[in-house]
């Protein structure tokens, strides 16, 4: 099949055309023709797989007659972060060049006055996060009185983050009568029951198994041994090591390494920018206009390796991506598919790599129940075993030496006598901050992308940083004795304790205790008063 088969006008074919595509993906094959009839869609497709242009294309066409009013907007996209609804902005831009649609982009990190302005000349297609809309509603810069189209992408992604109050506030300020696009990777039950709250007689489009991993992705797990030091950032540091013999192993063309927390993201990536490679990093602390220039410089290829939190996994489009790495394992199986699949997209090969420690186990156990088959355990990232080191941890999963140990500079005799005690990994919450304040969670309209979920950096413990030179950690301090709950207190025991005569622990008191209570000591007359 041809794009040219799906009823799509001659100046859109003609952008299709020259940003280099010519036979639509099948969830654009089979979603596009019944948007161009004005049904609602319930799209479920694996990401990587050209979900965006799915619905980007036909709404070209549909608002192609018709002229946007001020402050009223002829169609509407919410996306869970900034960079999908930039990305979302960026195929507008590709494939209605031969249009004259207007867009606005409504995010947080840039400024409301400019936004504002935008919208009072009238857009046609509105693409936004869910905090700023509301927002920007609630000043009365925008009215959504002449929604047509009403497109909810990322629905699951919308439900990790804690958005769904707030889509669901938005669908109210819509008019009935529209045509309404969900789309998601993944289709947990709570996704099913809004739909059936949104949308009107859907024509549902499936074109694979719910959270499946593409067939054109190479997987490896490499399972590490629990370190033998008690050094706090020993595992830390023995991951470092592995992930750049794993870059150098793979010598990709660039990659995302992916890392759970935002403190070990600055870690990873001052590391690797330490041992000469071309790194960046991406996170939710950075500025808007910080975050974009690192992206555009990462795809323009200015930077190879780009280290980042789970605020990258979703809608980083970046078709010639060689490799994914997840210094982390996940802590949702769901976000395992949406990190791998930033590669081997378009029909490209793709490799990615998870390294993972024991405590994992749970979070590699829920992944593969999810995408139904076992991650191939592997030594090295090229699948070919190294020469192990003289005195190589055992894999605990295929009883092979750990690439890890043969391959990572070795630790010194200190960092591996004692055992090393570690904690569980705690996922990173990478919400975009808004311009609207926080509010409790469970008050008011929902949670904004402010506080859409914890700060890791308040749940998690802090991360061990790296010295300049990878050196290794100070000793630990000896350990302090709880002080006792009855420490300060003058209660002395009295002279005639039973209790230890019998061998018992006086520092409790069993029953009465040495105590006799004043109505046991009165004089009883035993005389038969009969």
């Amino acid at each position: 099949m041809l794009f040219s088969d799906l009823g799509l006008s001659e100046d859109l074919l003609s952008a299709v055309k020259d940003a280099g595509y010519s036979e639509p993906t099948p969830i654009q094959a089979e979603a596009i023709p019944y948007v161009m009839m004005g049904r609602d869609i319930l799209g479920c497709a694996q990401t990587g797989t050209g979900k965006t242009a799915s619905f980007t294309l036909p709404m070209i066409d549909i608002l192609a007659q018709g002229r946007a009013k001020a402050r009223m907007p002829r169609s509407l996209i919410l996306e869970p972060t900034r960079e999908l609804a930039a990305q979302v902005a960026d195929n507008f831009d590709v494939y209605g060049k031969n249009h004259r649609l207007t867009k606005a982009l409504l995010i947080g990190g840039e400024n409301l006055g400019e936004q504002a302005k935008i919208l009072n000349k009238g857009v046609d297609v509105l693409i936004a996060t869910p905090g700023r809309l509301i927002d920007m509603f609630e000043r009365g810069h925008l009215l959504l009185n002449d929604v047509k189209i009403f497109v909810i992408d990322e629905s699951d992604r919308m439900l990790d983050m804690g958005f769904i109050p707030d889509v669901e506030r938005i669908a109210a300020m819509l008019p009935p009568l529209r045509t309404t696009l969900l789309f998601s990777a993944t289709m947990p039950k709570e996704i099913k029951k809004l739909a059936e709250k949104f949308l009107m007689n859907p024509k549902e489009v499936t074109v694979s198994r719910p959270a499946t991993t593409a067939d054109t992705i190479t997987q490896g797990l490499i399972m590490l041994d629990r370190p033998k030091s008690r050094q706090p950032g020993a595992e830390q540091k023995i991951k470092r090591d592995l992930l750049r013999n794993l870059l150098e192993e793979e010598q990709p063309r660039n990659a995302l390494i992916f890392c759970n927390r935002k403190r070990d993201v600055d870690v990873v990536y001052r590391s690797l920018e330490r041992h000469g490679l071309n790194a960046a990093r991406l996170h939710g602390d950075m500025s808007q206009p910080m975050r974009m220039e690192t992206l555009d410089k990462f795809k323009t290829g200015d930077v190879k390796f780009l280290v980042c939190s789970d605020v990258a996994a979703r809608g980083l489009d970046i078709p010639e991506m060689s490799h994914v790495f997840n210094f982390d394992v996940p802590t949702h199986a769901e976000d395992y598919v949406h990190r791998i699949g930033r590669t081997g997209r378009a029909g490209k090969q793709g490799r990615a790599f998870t390294i993972a420690m024991p405590i994992d186990g749970k979070y590699i156990d829920g992944i593969e129940r999810l995408i139904g088959s076992p991650i191939p355990r592997i030594k090295s990232g090229a699948d070919a075993p190294l020469a192990p080191a003289a005195n190589a941890p055992v894999s605990p999963v295929a009883g092979t030496p750990v690439s890890a140990a043969a391959d990572a500079p070795a630790l010194s005799a200190e960092s591996s006598e004692q055992p090393q005690t570690e904690a569980a990994p705690v996922p990173e919450a990478d919400t975009e901050a808004e311009a609207r304040p926080k509010r409790r969670r469970g008050r008011g309209r929902g949670r904004t992308e402010e506080n859409a979920a914890p700060s890791s950096e308040e749940a998690a413990p802090p991360a061990e940083e790296e010295s300049p030179a990878d050196e290794e950690p100070m000793p630990l301090p000896e350990p302090r004795s709880a002080p006792s709950r009855n420490a300060g207190r003058h209660n002395p025991a009295p002279a005639n304790d039973t209790n230890k005569d019998r061998g018992q622990d006086s520092s409790g008191v069993k029953g009465l205790g040495n105590h006799v209570p004043a109505f046991m000591l009165r004089e009883v007359d035993l005389k038969d008063k009969g």
